[in-house]
């Protein structure tokens, strides 16, 4: 069998066809999974020495999540540095990427495999791979077919990075180095609130506007400041953080603004604050809501001429910072109670940003779910995490109170366990790997990973427990620690004294 003239053209034709990039590709794997028989293909970017997956076809859906580095996967390696087709033993050694992510073949030890890099000029831009359980399932097709359909799919993602670029407003290099081979921070999800979410971002990264980003605790506002960041002409420039919950009142202002030597006790020096330390970049101010009265005049005045003042100075000095500013609280609110001031509220917030909660988010869970098993993957040695079609389901149906950080954190302790159950290095994660509990249930001890015991006294492993269930106990309750103390069962002044001996608050 070959492919037809016909088959050809219908391929080219559906590629440049006039709907969205993922549709447009979706068609494509799924169009040459049918001609070629074969039981999985897949679509992958490459962007910063990965992989990433932009559609997929027989393949488990957290595929779409994973990124493969070319360090943790030798076969999308060896595709990146062929430069050609290339066509696995059927019984090669190279472990497959999709091992276990096959619906219905629990292994790939032996089966056809051909990977296809995918150029623009001499620069690598990603590549397809086809995936067959007959190990002769793809020996009918000759490689100059194979560079055919290579060559369409290069034109079409090539094209579809390019209008990337103009539809966020950055302008393109004359040089085929367009696609600079770096890392960005990246937002992983496909739900239309996170779709439009990233849309906003590119909007608003283009200008130099302030913007307020609102979200419950855990959905990944830093995340979306660092994305601002980034993609803001000041991304050259550095993004200077600062978590104003974390702020003892006595300290908040010299974190700020700095200050001069003898300004206070114990100032021995003089030093600068944030907002000098990202003069010319961005300043993200997290917990925004927490500062004091008195510190928002000082930041509004800031944000209104420009110019701040060390402790202890009487001089002023001009610095040009972009802020960004983060709260799982509800400002509006706050401003009606008189703990925040309406003027400074209105001034940040120019170009609101929602972050939406993870049960929001629909099959953007199973997506993390196989972003964070791909991490734990590389951090732990081991060969596979998949997770089974039970612990899909089971993340699916839960609320996540703790949203994108509780699922992280489930995660990573589900893997935990399920090594614990077998030997080798092949993780497959089942639903009674998550004891998952109701939203208003506290943390038990069974949901906890069992302490390591190794070379550790019995304090230190009983702080590093109360630490846990403390910080659980926090994320699911909006950082309210008064809700926390009662769904700890403890009294809330004890939580507070136990919380800052734990080194948990200052």
């Amino acid at each position: 069998m070959s492919f037809s003239v016909e088959v050809l053209a219908g391929i080219a034709i559906e590629l440049q066809s006039g709907i969205g990039h993922q549709d447009r590709f979706q068609r494509l794997i799924s169009t040459l999974r049918h001609v070629l028989d074969c039981d999985a293909s897949a679509l992958l970017r490459y962007e910063g020495r990965q992989f990433i997956p932009l559609a997929i076809d027989g393949l488990a859906q957290d595929v779409l999540g994973r990124r493969f580095t070319l360090e943790g996967h030798p076969r999308l390696e060896t595709i990146a540095r062929a430069g050609d087709v290339v066509r696995f033993p059927a019984d090669s050694d190279l472990p497959d990427p999709y091992d276990g992510l096959i619906p219905g073949q629990e292994s790939l030890k032996v089966h056809a495999c051909i990977g296809l890099p995918l150029f623009a000029g001499q620069h690598l831009i990603g590549a397809l791979t086809l995936d067959g359980m007959s190990p002769d399932q793809f020996d009918t097709f000759s490689d100059e077919e194979l560079r055919l359909i290579a060559a369409l799919a290069a034109g079409a993602l090539n094209n579809a990075l390019l209008i990337e670029q103009l539809e966020s407003q950055n302008s393109l290099p004359a040089s085929p180095t367009a696609f600079e081979q770096v890392a960005h921070t990246e937002m992983i999800g496909l739900s239309p609130g996170i779709m439009q979410l990233k849309k906003e971002i590119e909007i608003v990264a283009a200008s130099d506007l302030n913007v307020l980003i609102e979200g419950e605790t855990g959905t990944g506002k830093e995340l979306v400041a660092k994305s601002i960041h980034e993609a803001s002409p000041r991304g050259v420039n550095p993004l200077v953080y600062l978590n104003c919950a974390a702020l003892p009142e006595s300290v908040a202002e010299s974190e700020l603004f700095g200050h001069v030597k003898g300004a206070f006790t114990g100032a021995i020096s003089n030093r600068s604050g944030k907002f000098e330390m990202a003069d010319n970049g961005t300043l993200f101010l997290d917990e925004i809501g927490e500062l004091s009265l008195a510190l928002q005049a000082k930041l509004l005045r800031v944000l209104q001429y420009g110019d701040i003042q060390r402790v202890g100075d009487d001089r002023s000095l001009r610095v040009d910072v972009r802020v960004l500013a983060a709260t799982n609280r509800d400002l509006r609110e706050e401003v009606l109670a008189g703990n925040f001031r309406a003027d400074l509220f209105h001034r940040l917030s120019v170009f609101p940003l929602s972050v939406p909660a993870l049960r929001e988010r629909g099959e953007d869970v199973v997506l993390l779910a196989g972003f964070f098993c791909e991490q734990c993957r590389l951090r732990m040695g081991l060969s596979r995490v998949v997770l089974s079609p039970g612990a899909r389901t089971h993340l699916m149906s839960y609320g996540w109170p703790g949203n994108v950080r509780e699922l992280e954190h489930a995660i990573h302790r589900a893997v935990v366990l399920a090594r614990a159950a077998r030997s080798g290095d092949e993780v497959v994660i089942h639903a009674r790997h998550f004891s998952l509990h109701d939203e208003s249930t506290p943390a038990t001890m069974s949901e906890m990973p069992e302490p390591q015991v190794t070379n550790r006294n019995l304090r230190d492993a009983t702080e590093d427990f109360q630490r846990q269930m403390i910080s659980r106990a926090l994320e699911q309750n909006s950082r309210s620690w008064a809700a926390s103390a009662r769904a700890l069962e403890t009294d809330v002044a004890n939580l507070h004294r136990l919380a800052k001996r734990l080194g948990l608050k200052p």
